[in-house]
């Protein structure tokens, strides 16, 4: 009998800790979906306001190339320029023309100081790509369709490497040097992304340069972060510390010196010294 409720006693106590367990689990996952729905609301209207931004730094962009009277079509979502092979290029070749060194000339002082107008854009630039791209007309010497590629890709980065080497020769604003070696890439998509208008291919369209932006999404780790830090704060009974200290006025030094001579500091041994004297001590 006494064994018996021995077992008794040990399966209740068992049963309590796995249920406080699965309680404890159960507020813990709750807490964690609330503060992700919180996390993705916030990251949902972060993401509207950074690609409203974004549509902004694009039409000023392609305001800007208006006025410099630059042939170029812009993206007014994204900011993507696209330029014309016709416009830097000779047929087949790599070497930029002088009409197409003197084009890059005005358009790239103007692409970079729109861009950079606003920190809170610019921040999130990650890479200007520089691609290159060409038409599916075939080379003569082209024997199947994958040389047909490979000569196109070969074709295709040249172009892209010698916009990009050249960019960093205009009158653009030094300052963003550093930063633009860095991000700059020069990519060939040879005849990948080819312009389609009514069912068929724009062959003049398809071969071109484009500069497109890959910029940096905002962090939903970062969201959730402020949202647990928040919420710890209310779970601890911490209040945020809205009140400033106010600062404190530091005296002059003639202030200084001017009560120190009315009201001169006591040395302690010197009084203790006094007061034995005075008890006769």
């Amino acid at each position: 009998m006494g064994r018996r409720f021995v077992k008794k006693a040990e399966e209740v106590e068992e049963n309590v800790f796995w249920t406080t367990m699965s309680d404890m689990f159960l507020g813990l996952m709750m807490v964690f979906m609330t503060l992700f729905v919180f996390a993705m609301s916030g990251y949902s209207e972060v993401k509207v306001q950074a690609q409203q931004v974004q549509m902004e730094v694009a039409q000023e962009l392609a305001q800007e190339m208006k006025q410099q009277q630059l042939d170029v079509d812009v993206d007014l979502m994204t900011g993507q320029v696209k330029i014309s092979d016709l416009e830097l290029f000779e047929v087949g070749s790599a070497e930029l023309t002088p009409k197409g060194k003197a084009f890059l000339n005005k358009l790239f002082p103007v692409y970079i100081s729109t861009i950079y107008s606003n920190p809170s854009f610019s921040n999130r630039i990650l890479n200007i790509l520089i691609q290159g791209h060409s038409d599916s007309q075939g080379f003569k010497d082209a024997r199947s369709k994958e040389e047909q590629f490979i000569k196109n890709l070969d074709l295709s980065t040249r172009r892209a490497i010698s916009v990009e080497s050249y960019l960093l020769q205009t009158g653009y604003d030094k300052q963003y040097t550093d930063k633009l070696m860095k991000i700059m890439v020069a990519e060939g998509k040879s005849n990948s992304e080819p312009i389609i208008e009514d069912g068929k291919e724009n062959y003049s369209k398809s071969r071109r340069v484009e500069f497109k932006l890959v910029l940096r999404d905002p962090q939903i780790q970062d969201l959730l972060i402020q949202d647990l830090k928040d919420k710890g704060d209310v779970a601890t009974g911490k209040k945020p510390q809205t009140a400033e200290k106010q600062p404190q006025e530091v005296p002059n030094a003639e202030e200084t010196t001017e009560n120190m001579t009315k009201n001169p500091v006591e040395n302690p041994e010197t009084n203790s010294t006094a007061a034995q004297e005075e008890k006769g001590e």
